[in-house]
């Protein structure tokens, strides 16, 4: 008979936390319980997996008792009260927040990119932000071929990285446009529908939002290495779910696009999509709902000769977020990872 293991999805209710429930159930992960953790305002409430209804109870001590793996996506303030008590009651904690990602002590993970950082997990293990995941996971098989120097990336982030409310809001304000009357802007600081403004995270003195620093260590620490030059501008546009990125890659020598589309083909993660003749190129409507990060548009940068450009679209709920935490959870399964020689111990 094989292992079981006792899952719990903390943030349940949201748009993440949704979507790993239909992941576990389409993907057959191998649960025997599952807990169903939220905040107050959404405990009795009750989501339907394989057949039975559950329901969503409140985030505590004891909910967190006898769990092996915790999903956790209800932000970075509830994963550094809960996480640590969630090891100490020993689970490792698989964490789609903010929280942990640059912590020294915790392995950030792509599984298409270094599964072998998992390894050295003290209990918890980091989610990357959304828009990194996808663009490592479209760079990181070019990378491994010639080096990359350096990385431009401009992206085109949907409504859903503000979570299930943003997303309502957008398709509220469309309609009200679409009437005549003033959108109106309460979950995002601006109205999104037929709009678009530079991501609203935080400025530092660079004047670098938090988004475009969190592409920039993230990436780094993923690759491990410091040496890869990398610069981001993130934009809030009004798509629902999918995200889009356009990249400019410098390599130390020419990298031609038939070399890169050959090795992107057979990449894990990776669906090339490119017709030329039709124009037709990833777009977030044909990435939703789908696993894979669309890649294509790959041609020479024409002001330089070792530059590459290439555009990828994601689901930015998907594999930016729910699929990329439940397969680093069977990547543990698989390696037989769960148990940390060392546990972690909060800095």
């Amino acid at each position: 008979m094989s292992k079981t293991y006792r899952v719990a999805i903390l943030g349940a209710t949201g748009a993440v936390g949704t979507e790993l429930l239909e992941l576990l159930e389409s993907r057959n992960f191998p649960i025997s319980d599952l807990k169903l953790l939220a905040s107050e305002r959404s405990v009795g409430r009750s989501l339907s997996f394989k057949g039975e209804n559950l329901l969503v109870e409140p985030i505590s001590d004891r909910a967190l008792e006898n769990v092996d793996i915790v999903l956790a996506s209800a932000g970075s303030s509830t994963s550094k009260k809960w996480a640590t008590i969630a090891v100490e009651k020993g689970a490792v904690v698989i964490d789609n927040s903010s929280a942990f990602r640059m912590n020294p002590e915790v392995p950030l993970v792509v599984p298409e990119v270094n599964p072998q950082a998992a390894a050295s997990h003290k209990g918890i293990i980091a989610n990357p932000n959304c828009t990194t995941i996808l663009m490592t996971v479209a760079v990181w098989p070019l990378h491994q071929v010639k080096s990359v120097q350096r990385i431009i990336a401009a992206t085109y982030q949907s409504a859903s990285g503000a979570g299930a409310k943003a997303m309502a809001e957008v398709k509220t304000q469309a309609s009200a446009i679409l009437q005549g009357q003033e959108p109106i802007a309460e979950i995002l600081p601006y109205p999104l529908a037929f709009n678009l403004f530079p991501h609203n995270t935080p400025i530092n003195d660079f004047g670098y939002c938090e988004e475009e620093m969190k592409m920039v260590n993230e990436t780094r620490k993923i690759f491990g290495t410091q040496q890869i030059r990398i610069t981001a501008t993130c934009v809030r546009v009004p798509v629902l779910r999918a995200h889009s990125e356009a990249i400019n890659l410098e390599f130390e020598t020419p990298f031609s696009p038939e070399t890169a589309r050959e090795i992107l083909s057979n990449s894990p993660g990776v669906k090339l999509v490119e017709d030329w003749q039709a124009n037709h190129f990833p777009m977030p409507i044909e990435a939703t709902g789908k696993d894979e990060v669309l890649v294509g548009r790959i041609r020479q940068d024409i002001s330089h000769p070792c530059g590459l450009e290439l555009w990828l679209c994601g689901d930015q709920i998907r594999k930016g977020a729910a699929l990329n935490a439940v397969q680093i959870a069977e990547l543990l399964v698989e390696k037989n990872l769960l148990k940390p020689a060392v546990a972690y111990v909060s800095q």
